[in-house]
Formats: C-alpha cells, structure tokens, sequence
C-alpha cells in the first residue's frame, strides 16, 4: 500500500520505556515511565506510550466521527471519544487491546452506533490496528 503523504509527525525516544518522547517542533517534550502495574516505578508527572497511544487514537477516530456525520449531512456536537488502552501478555509476547467509548449526546442510539460504525471503517487508527489488536466500540448517547 502507498499513500499520499500529507503530514509527516516526527518524535525521537531516548531510554525507551524509561526515557524521554520529544516532537520535531519540540511541542511535545514528555518524561516516560513504565507504570507499576507492568513492574515499573511508575514515576509521577510522567506518561507512557499506552497512554501516548490512547490520546492519538481518540483524537484520530473522534475527527473521523465528524467526518462521517458531515458527509451523512447529520450534525453531531459535542460528541467524545474515551480509548482504554490494555497491554498485557498474547501467548508468548505482548499485545494491546482497545476499548474506544463513543458519546453522541442527544442522538437516537442506532443512528449513533451507524455513524460509530462507519467511522471505525474512516479512522486511519482502525484501518491500522484492524486485524492486528481487539478493538470494541461502545456508543452512547447521554445529554
């Protein structure tokens, strides 16, 4: 596969889990550490690349969402998207599994899930993982 290169986002990682993440343009400047849970210090005022990753794909599938709703000529405001993301054992290695919490306040649930549904088959993040990690949509509608 090969796509037109619109936008090319740039980060460097010294020390890995332990490390430090730093953007390109230097906007992103993060201390990392592995959280406790995975037995690490778990260190405080840091992030992790799980964490990294979750922002990036709720952010990602949430612009995806109003792309659909656009071209579908049904307005959505407000709406949000939380990505749990899970790391944890797959047989030998390790793997992640997302869970992404769609909100469209004020919609009727079907036509929500419709436009979920459609936007997990635009966002660049589900084509990506699709086949690869456990991804679970849950749609709601809460005011």
């Amino acid at each position: 596969m090969s796509i037109q290169r619109l936008y090319t986002a740039k980060a460097k990682t010294t020390g890995g889990r332990d490390g430090r993440a730093i953007s390109s343009d230097n906007v992103i400047d993060l201390p990392l550490s592995t959280p406790k849970e995975m037995g690490g210090p778990g260190k405080p005022n840091t992030t992790n690349p799980e964490q990294l990753f979750a922002a990036g794909y709720s952010a990602c599938f949430d612009g995806a969402l109003n792309l659909v709703a656009r071209m579908a000529k049904t307005p959505i405001t407000g709406s949000t998207v939380e990505a749990d993301v899970s790391f944890g054992k797959d047989g030998e290695n390790f793997g992640l599994a997302v869970d992404l919490i769609v909100n469209i306040p004020n919609m009727d649930q079907k036509q929500a899930e419709e436009l979920v549904a459609k936007a997990h088959q635009v966002c660049p993040y589900s084509r990506a993982t699709r086949g690869n990690i456990e991804v679970t949509l849950t749609t709601t509608t809460n005011a």
